[in-house]
């Protein structure tokens, strides 16, 4: 710094008041590890957003996944009840429509209990998925800001 900026003038005598170089020395460290400080917790946040939209894009590619078998699973259903109804139709008697009936009926709870478990199991498999890779990433992300310190 140069002399006028380490100096002022004392308002009762007129004479300059030097600033120790001590204390000046003092700041400007105290300037330069602030700015570090700064710079080091802009990087983490940056940081962190990434982590956070991993987070989100994983929990989304999940989420399509599970409304493509959702809607997969309803197409399917909407398929069969339109074979049963044209199978219904063609019933001859009202036993038979009863049997043709009932049959409809017990192969479409054992599709829909399968079509269940499966739904389970996928939604089971992608949450464990996004929290194992968020917290992979939140780990990392962590662990670097730990280091940074």
């Amino acid at each position: 710094m140069t002399a006028q900026h380490t100096s002022f003038t004392n308002v009762f005598d007129g004479q300059a008041i030097q600033i120790p170089q001590q204390l000046q020395t003092a700041i400007v460290n105290g300037v330069g590890k602030s700015r570090e400080s700064f710079d080091k917790a802009a990087e983490y946040a940056r940081a962190n957003m990434k982590t956070v939209e991993t987070f989100v894009s994983a929990a989304q590619t999940s989420s399509k996944q599970i409304g493509e078998k959702v809607l997969g699973n309803a197409e399917t259903n909407a398929k069969a009840a339109f074979e049963a109804a044209a199978t219904l139709a063609g019933a001859k008697t009202l036993p038979e429509l009863a049997r043709l009936q009932a049959n409809f009926v017990q192969q479409q709870l054992q599709v829909m209990t399968a079509q269940n478990q499966e739904l389970f199991q996928l939604s089971t498999q992608l949450a464990q998925q996004t929290f194992a890779n968020f917290n992979s990433a939140f780990a990392k992300s962590f662990g670097q800001f730990k280091n940074n310190r």
